[in-house]
């Protein structure tokens, strides 16, 4: 190990007498930061904070500790990393330091403004201050960037590329035509997650508005319909038989279901509804009057609703027990089930129209 300077020894010794101060400093960072981001709900691959080891400060100060004054001109001391999952939510969390940090914009840099010429996943680095304190005078250091611009970085850093004096042509184009990819696809995530939104928001438009054949049937619109309560008025009227209270069940089950019923769109469904509500009851009714339940599902609606469906389609037997098989999971009690259901329904008006 090579002599220390004495202007680095006492650099170190000004590390280490002021150590209590800079590990509080990270963690007072921390926690702001991280409380502002979820108020504003941006969500993080990962959070990291560390405050710079010994060793690492020696390696740094043997290389260029005269460019150094005091302990205190070396900016990244404490270190804060913020990896987002999208491109454009780094520059909401630099706008949230903005606003909670006083930033030193002299030593400050963002790095993913390279040169057309050069490649590599960089990211946007501020040196900022705390705005009032006993450590408002200590600088510590943010990174933000993407969760590909930090795999990039790791692997750069585990191949040496920065630290090769010259590479093969090949090997240059290569991490170029890399770079060019993750960047791509970065871009790609944000766009596509911009998009996705936009369509929900058309989505909850129309399903808000009734325009229901205007929707396709999704995860996303069949939610959202679910959010309109369409079941509640059978619902009611079936619970009526026997005075039974609905409790609050689970219902997104139900749309593999719909979609083999081949159902394209909220239409589909709605109509599925108004044809079908009275036949449905019809068949409630016939189960509850042979049981005393006063509590039921709020599913049962629906339930009864694709049991009416599948027969009036030619399911039969196997129709019945396919839908129980969706919603129950497959059990070996599904059929005796099927069996119960088939027999009262085959007394049911709906089933000789047939």
């Amino acid at each position: 190990m090579n002599m220390l300077s004495p202007h680095t020894v006492d650099l170190l010794n000004a590390y280490n007498a002021h150590l209590p101060q800079l590990e509080q400093l990270a963690e007072q960072v921390s926690s702001m930061l991280l409380k502002a981001l979820r108020e504003q709900n941006i969500q993080l691959n990962t959070f990291e904070r560390r405050v710079k080891t010994e060793d690492s400060l020696t390696g740094k100060l043997e290389k260029k500790g005269n460019k150094y004054r005091t302990i205190y001109d070396i900016t990244d001391l404490v270190g804060i990393r913020a990896v987002t999952y999208y491109t454009d939510d780094v520059d909401k969390v630099a706008a949230i330091a903005k606003q909670i940090f006083d930033i030193d914009w002299k030593n400050s840099v963002d790095k993913r403004k390279h040169q057309l010429d050069s490649f590599g996943y960089l990211s946007l680095h501020y040196i900022c201050y705390l705005k009032e304190g006993p450590l408002r005078d200590i600088p510590f250091e943010i990174q933000m960037r993407t969760a590909l611009q930090h795999v990039w970085s790791a692997i750069e850093h585990d191949i040496g590329y920065k630290g090769a004096v010259k590479l093969p042509p090949e090997f240059v184009r290569q991490f170029s035509r890399l770079a060019g990819m993750l960047e791509m696809a970065d871009d790609e995530f944000s766009r596509l997650r911009t998009a996705m939104s936009e369509y929900r928001r058309q989505v909850h438009s129309l399903v808000k508005s009734g325009q229901f054949s205007e929707v396709s049937l999704s995860t996303e619109s069949f939610r959202q319909f679910l959010e309109l309560r369409p079941f509640d008025r059978l619902n009611q009227r079936i619970a009526a038989v026997n005075q039974a209270e609905i409790f609050p069940a689970p219902m997104m089950n139900f749309l593999p279901i719909l979609e083999t019923f081949r159902f394209k769109d909220l239409g589909d469904v709605q109509q599925f509804i108004d044809e079908n509500s009275e036949d449905a009851y019809q068949l409630a009714l016939s189960q509850l009057a042979v049981t005393d339940l006063d509590i039921l599902s709020e599913s049962i609606g629906l339930q009864n609703l694709c049991l009416v469906y599948a027969l009036k389609q030619g399911g039969g037997l196997y129709g019945i027990k396919a839908v129980y098989d969706a919603v129950n999971g497959e059990q070996a009690a599904n059929i005796t089930l099927a069996e119960g259901v088939l027999h009262l329904a085959q007394q049911l008006p709906f089933m000789h129209r047939l």
